[in-house]
């Protein structure tokens, strides 16, 4: 009768096997050691870039609503706070009557101390203003405007039955409307009734810059940062408005700086971003 055989198997002993693993986590302590900097590195790049493009897309913002703003409006109050009236279209108006004709023709402003409710449009409007929308012409500082000198608003507007003499003709409410003494620029704007105040203004409590628009023109500043206003940036920490007018230069050139710093995951982007603003009426 023959013995079967039978086949021992070995495996690893629990020695081996705790070898292996302390083996396994000294490498593994290595090679996070080397590479953890790098991703750490990475990560930071990102929030930056990402703190730098918040930054800088606010700031653009800013200088957009700036360089359509009605020359001589903005006004900055304290440093946080930069406010302007905004325009949505411009023109040349008559500035007086159109002698092509047999007898004088075409509405018209000047200086007359009698204001006017009715003139023509020589220029092509990028839209029709509608009815409470604002005329802004030939205004020189920022009390003006925001107190409504020089400004009249619309009552309708009509494209012009005769293309060759006018593009269109506005017509404005019972107050009318008169050019500033010895004005010749014969240049109007159009500020849009639902938003004829824009208001930068910085929270830092908050940590929000938000973008306030009035329906109306005021000449106190108004810089409430009121909860439901436009977020345009958040996680701000600093921020710091300063405008130069530049008044009585030949173009009237005046200056905006905007400096803004963002935080966030513990990282801090300071951004200053400037412009020319055209302040020639």
């Amino acid at each position: 009768m023959k013995r079967s055989s039978i086949k021992l198997q070995r495996g690893f002993s629990l020695v081996e096997l705790i070898v292996v693993i302390v083996l396994i986590g000294i490498i593994g302590g290595i090679f996070a050691m080397q590479v953890l900097p790098a991703i750490r590195a990475y990560l930071v790049v990102g929030q930056r870039a990402a703190l730098t493009g918040q930054a800088d897309t606010a700031l653009r913002r800013i200088v957009w609503d700036v360089r359509r703003a009605v020359p001589n409006s903005l006004r900055v109050s304290g440093s946080q706070c930069l406010e302007l009236v905004p325009s949505s279209d411009g023109g040349r108006y008559r500035n007086d009557q159109d002698y092509s004709a047999a007898a004088p023709s075409g509405a018209f402003l000047d200086d007359d101390p009698t204001p006017k409710t009715a003139f023509d449009v020589l220029t092509q409007p990028t839209k029709l203003p509608i009815r409470g929308d604002r005329i802004v012409i030939g205004n020189q500082n920022p009390n003006d405007v925001h107190r409504g000198d020089n400004v009249g608003t619309v009552q309708s507007a009509a494209v012009s039955s005769t293309p060759g003499i006018a593009a269109y003709s506005i017509t404005l409410n019972a107050a009318g409307l008169r050019a500033p003494d010895g004005y010749t620029g014969a240049r109007f704007m159009v500020v849009p009734g639902n938003e004829q105040t824009v208001a930068y203004v910085c929270d830092i409590g908050a940590g929000t810059l938000r973008r306030v628009t009035y329906p109306s023109l005021s000449l106190a500043p108004r810089c409430a940062a009121a909860g439901t206003a436009a977020v345009v940036a958040t996680g701000v920490t600093a921020c710091n408005f300063v405008f130069s007018a530049n008044q009585g230069a030949s173009q009237q050139s005046g200056f905006v700086q905007l400096q803004l710093t963002l935080n966030g995951k513990g990282e801090s982007v300071p951004l200053t971003l400037g412009a020319h603003v055209d302040n020639t009426p």
